[in-house]
């Protein structure tokens, strides 16, 4: 198997855009690769081109992640005059050795709307992490002065680039993030997505959202957002016990879980993740319940799919199946929460395509 290929964050890229602006204004040196000190310690070359008079630009190398910002523009003016035409917001600041830099979202970059993300309303989409990279790599370039900087932030299509993530829905509207947390992409990593499940459960919380609707598939997303508020449902993958343990910080009291009646299936047999990489489902099970609950034997034909089963089921069985595996995923859920140690008391199973609800209070 081929190694698989890392990279660095848009916090890193962006880090060495600034690093060479200031390069610039301090020593009057026009640096190209950029050695960038991340969060862990270890250090990042960042290749990077000069645009115009401390204006700079790097791109986002490839890797082998789920990474929609890949091979993404980003770029950097650095000034001491306070910017004009850009975006409502309000800059965030870096002070370095009594130098003030504000920090804007420029085109391409978005600006947080809602609360409950890591950067509060009304700033640049630009999360604490890579400000602090910002801050420390460049306690070497600045001199000792009170000067005032102003460096503007910008993603060439950004604001498409956008649509292919969460942002819009927990608020950060203009363009991407610039994110990161070690500074370095790990390829083919879970990480991203659970990190948008956090931050869309946290905007859920911030709105005051008396419970969480947890939909598992695009149909399932689509029904949610015609029956709920759209803040609170969240789209968590295959992800099924890794969203739940990101409640443990709160106290919803009630989940709604919306999917498909082979993913329901799934969580009914127990399948923490659904991806298909953790296994399939059981039909030798799938024929005890049916034999116990229902006290119908499907016999010894084998079946792949659970569309075989329902499409073997004579018609009064289906819709008794389908809540049976509403209700055992219901059992399945509580006994996850219970686990974790979490505050909710109801749980609620929506099984598509038939609407199928199960309700299991305790």
């Amino acid at each position: 198997m081929p190694q698989l290929k890392s990279g660095y964050t848009t916090g890193t890229h962006a880090t060495a855009t600034l690093l060479a602006c200031l390069y610039e204004y301090f020593d009057k040196l026009f640096i190209e690769n950029l050695a960038v000190l991340l969060p862990q310690g270890q250090e990042a070359l960042i290749e990077v081109q000069r645009e115009s008079a401390c204006s700079f630009s790097t791109i986002k190398g490839d890797n082998d992640d789920m990474d929609v910002t890949k091979g993404c523009e980003i770029f950097c003016q650095l000034t001491t005059q306070t910017p004009q035409r850009l975006k409502a917001q309000e800059p965030s600041l870096l002070e370095i050795q009594g130098v003030k830099i504000y920090v804007y979202a420029g085109t391409g970059v978005g600006v947080v709307t809602k609360k409950g993300l890591k950067i509060e309303p009304t700033h640049p989409a630009i999360n604490p992490i890579p400000l602090e990279m910002m801050q420390e790599n460049s306690k070497n370039i600045v001199q000792d002065s009170e000067e005032i900087f102003h460096a503007v932030f910008s993603v060439k299509e950004g604001e498409k680039i956008a649509r292919d993530t969460a942002n819009a829905k927990v608020g950060v509207l203009g363009g991407i993030s610039i994110l990161g947390t070690r500074g370095i992409v790990k390829p083919v990593s879970a990480s991203a997505y659970i990190d948008s499940i956090v931050a869309e459960i946290n905007v859920a919380i911030a709105e005051s959202q008396e419970k969480i609707i947890f939909t598992l598939g695009n149909s399932a997303h689509d029904y949610a957002k015609k029956q709920y508020d759209e803040s609170s449902i969240i789209e968590i993958g295959n992800f099924v016990y890794d969203a739940a343990e990101r409640l443990q910080k709160h106290t919803i009291k009630r989940v709604v879980f919306v999917t498909s009646v082979a993913k329901m299936c799934k969580v009914a047999q127990g399948f923490k993740n659904t991806h298909n990489k953790y296994g399939s489902i059981d039909f030798t099970e799938v024929k005890k319940w049916l034999k116990a609950e229902l006290n119908y034997d499907l016999g010894d034909e084998e079946f792949v799919t659970l569309k075989g089963v329902l499409q073997t089921l004579p018609n009064k069985y289906k819709e008794p199946f389908i809540k049976l595996l509403g209700y055992k995923s219901a059992q399945k859920l509580k006994e996850w929460f219970c686990e974790l140690g979490l505050q909710v008391k109801e749980v609620e199973t929506i099984t598509l395509p038939n609407e199928i609800k199960e309700v299991l209070t305790w």
